[in-house]
């Protein structure tokens, strides 16, 4: 990536509204560096939880994860049945064993309808209260937008690291 300008870099997104640009711009750059980190991470490797820290496969599936639970109470809607059994599953196999592949494309999956939902979104309602949770916490649309934006790069930097850690570890010869 070096090369390549990052997301931000490239201009606006068409269909987006400006102020919202920024939240788009970091999935599409979450999105890519997943793809590139997880190219040809093996799958052998993905629930390996060095120093006791989170599995790739956890932030993985988190990443899928939060942003849908996010989004889901951006639109005040209530969390599904398949959405509270995905957060009991994160950090665990399926019975069907996942791939990397798996969860990438999830991941990928959910990033799409994270920015169909950005460009379906007016500026007018960016302020409307959103409750959060079965406790209705306090946020607003925006703000659960950027917070699936931000908490998706946090957890897209320690899948980085992590991914990067248990391949060199595996590497020297330490995991087997």
């Amino acid at each position: 990536m070096a090369n390549k300008l990052e997301v931000w870099q490239r201009g606006p997104l068409p269909g987006i509204i400006p102020v919202l640009q920024p939240v788009a711009h970091a999935l599409l750059q979450a999105r890519e560096e997943v793809n590139e980190y997880m190219y040809e991470f093996p799958d052998e490797l993905m629930w390996v939880r060095p120093a006791g820290l989170a599995s790739v496969g956890f932030h993985l599936q988190h990443l899928s994860g939060v942003l849908d639970r996010v989004f889901t109470y951006a639109r005040r809607e209530s969390l599904t049945e398949l959405q509270f059994f995905q957060l009991e599953e994160e950090g665990t196999d399926s019975r069907e064993k996942y791939t990397v592949d798996d969860l990438v494309d999830r991941f990928n999956h959910q990033v799409d309808i994270a920015l169909d939902q950005i460009k379906g979104t007016h500026e007018s309602t960016l302020t409307d209260f959103r409750g959060v949770g079965r406790a209705g916490l306090p946020s607003t649309v925006i703000g659960l937008l950027i917070h699936g934006a931000e908490h998706t790069m946090r957890h897209v930097g320690q899948l980085l690291v992590t991914a990067a850690v248990v391949k060199n570890v595996k590497k020297i010869g330490k995991f087997k």
